[in-house]
C-alpha cells in the first residue's frame, strides 16, 4: 500500500501545497485525489505566481479582465478565485462526506496586510464572500497584528488558515484567538462549526540553522519543533476551555504542517512527512514530496503525544547558541516580508502579461 494512503488511513489530511490552470484542466488534480489520497489543497502567492509565469492558461482570462478594466490587484484575485472555486468544487464531496473536517482549499488576503488588522478582516470577509464556497479557507497570518483578525473572521464565521507560524507559542497565540472567535459565536447564539486550521512551518528553521550548528544536529530542528508543538496542541484539545466549545457543537482547529518539502539536498525528500505523521493533522506537501511519498510503502514511527525527546533535542540546540524564540519571530518576519516579495512579482508578472497581450490584440 502506498504511504500516501498509510497516512490517510491514519488519520492525518494530504493537502496538495501547490495550484494552477493546467493541474485543473488536464485532470491531475483529479488523479491526485483519486490516486493519492489527496483531500485539500493550499496556496500562497508564491505558487500563483509561477503557475501565472509559467503557463499560458490563463492569457484568456487576463484578457477578459482587461475588458472589464481589471488590473493588478483586483486582476490577480479573479483569476485566483477561478482556479480556487473549481478547486473547491472537487473538493466539496469530501467536505460533506467528513461533514466539514477535510475538502478545504485555502487563499491567502494581501500579504501587504499582514500587519493590519481591520484591513485583513475586511479583505477576508470580502474573499470568502466571493467565492461562495464554504470550504474556502481564507489565510491569515498569526502575526501580532494578524492574532484579533482571526479572532474577529472566526466570529463572523469566516474559516481561516493561520498561517505564517512558526513555534508552539506562535501556535497557542493563534489557536487562543480561534476558541475566542468560537465562543463569542456561543455566547451571541451562532453556530460555533466554523473551521480552522493552524498551519506550523518546519523546513525553515533547518534552512535557518544549517551552518550554525554541529552536523549532528542537522535537519532535527524543525521536527524538534513540531513536536513541541504537537505537545501543546493536544494538551489544549483535552483543556476544560476547549472541551466546553466542543460541548456547545464547535470543531476543533486542527494543525497544519506547512513547508514540509525537504530542503537539504542530501536529506530524504519526505524527511519531514514521516517525521510528522500523527492523527487529526493535515501535511500540506509541494508535488515533488508528494510524488516521492507515494514511491514509498511504510511511514515508521508515529508522532508522540508528549512531544517525544523534544526538549532534549532544543537544550541541545540552545547549547549550540540557538535562541529558539528569537529565531522564531525572525522567521515570522522573514516569512511576511518573503510573501511580500513574491506578491510584488506576481503583480508585475500580470502587469507584464497584460501589456503583452494588450500588444497582440
Amino acid at each position: 500500500m502506498k504511504a500516501t494512503q498509510l497516512l490517510h488511513n491514519l488519520g492525518q489530511s494530504l493537502w496538495l501545497d501547490n495550484i494552477t490552470r493546467d493541474l485543473l484542466d488536464n485532470g491531475t488534480l483529479q488523479q491526485y485525489i483519486n490516486e493519492l489520497s489527496v483531500t485539500g489543497l493550499t496556496s500562497n502567492p508564491t505558487i500563483f505566481d509561477h503557475a501565472i509565469k509559467g503557463s499560458a492558461s490563463y492569457d484568456a482570462s487576463i484578457r477578459a479582465g482587461l475588458s472589464k478594466g481589471r488590473a493588478g490587484e483586483q486582476l490577480f484575485f479573479d483569476l485566483a478565485l477561478d482556479d480556487l472555486t473549481r478547486a473547491a468544487d472537487l473538493f466539496r464531496p469530501i467536505y460533506d462526506r467528513t461533514n466539514t473536517v477535510d475538502g478545504w482549499v485555502s487563499l491567502e488576503v494581501s500579504p501587504l496586510l499582514a500587519h493590519d488588522t481591520a484591513s485583513t478582516l475586511a479583505a477576508a470577509k470580502e474573499l470568502f464572500a466571493r467565492a461562495a464556497r464554504p470550504n474556502l479557507f481564507i489565510k491569515i497570518p498569526g502575526t501580532k497584528e494578524g492574532v484579533p483578525a482571526i479572532e474577529e473572521a472566526i466570529f463572523s464565521g469566516i474559516p481561516i488558515n493561520v498561517t505564517l507560524l512558526f513555534s508552539r507559542d506562535h501556535y497557542i497565540a493563534s489557536a487562543e484567538a480561534f476558541r475566542r472567535g468560537i465562543e463569542r459565536r456561543i455566547q451571541a447564539g451562532l453556530n460555533p462549526n466554523v473551521g480552522s486550521v493552524a498551519s506550523v512551518f518546519i523546513s525553515r528553521w533547518d534552512a535557518a540553522v544549517v551552518e550554525k550548528v554541529p552536523a549532528a544536529l542537522r535537519n532535527q530542528l524543525g521536527l524538534a519543533v513540531a513536536k513541541q508543538t504537537y505537545k501543546a496542541a493536544r494538551a489544549l484539545l483535552t483543556s476544560p476551555h476547549w472541551q466546553r466549545i466542543y460541548n456547545a457543537g464547535a470543531r476543533p482547529q486542527r494543525l497544519l504542517w506547512a513547508s514540509t518539502g525537504t530542503k537539504d539536498p542530501s536529506a530524504s525528500e519526505i524527511l519531514y512527512v514521516k517525521g510528522l505523521a500523527a492523527p487529526f493533522t493535515v501535511n500540506t506537501m509541494p508535488e515533488k514530496t508528494l510524488k516521492a511519498l507515494a514511491t514509498n510503502n511504510e511511514l515508521g514511527s508515529i508522532l508522540p503525544a508528549d512531544g517525544g525527546d523534544c526538549e532534549d533535542v532544543l537544550a541541545e540546540f540552545a547549547k549550540a547558541g540557538v535562541d529558539i524564540n528569537a529565531l522564531a519571530a525572525k522567521l515570522q518576519e522573514d516569512g511576511a516580508k518573503s510573501f511580500v516579495k513574491s506578491w510584488n512579482e506576481l503583480l508585475a508578472v500580470i502587469a507584464s502579461k497584460s501589456e503583452a497581450l494588450k500588444k497582440a490584440g
